[in-house]
């Protein structure tokens, strides 16, 4: 299942787990749409409606640097 969001209301949703803690890694999928699979087996799909790509690419470099594994 997708969830459709915010830039804003995702980055506060998911603000407690965005770490490696929680996360096992991030992508991208040919849809634009960013699937976080989680350390408990958990896979999460986002469609982030109020950016492009790119903005959600910055995202993933964020990602990156709290030391999530990102595909891509």
């Amino acid at each position: 299942m997708t969830k459709s969001c915010s830039l804003h209301d995702f980055m506060e949703e998911l603000a407690p787990w965005l770490d490696r803690d929680h996360i096992k890694n991030a992508h991208l999928d040919d849809q634009g749409r960013l699937v976080l699979f989680f350390l408990d087996g958990m896979r999460h799909v986002y469609a982030i409606n109020d950016c492009n790509r790119a903005q959600v690419e910055q995202v993933l470099q964020e990602l990156r640097k709290k030391g999530i594994a990102v595909e891509g």
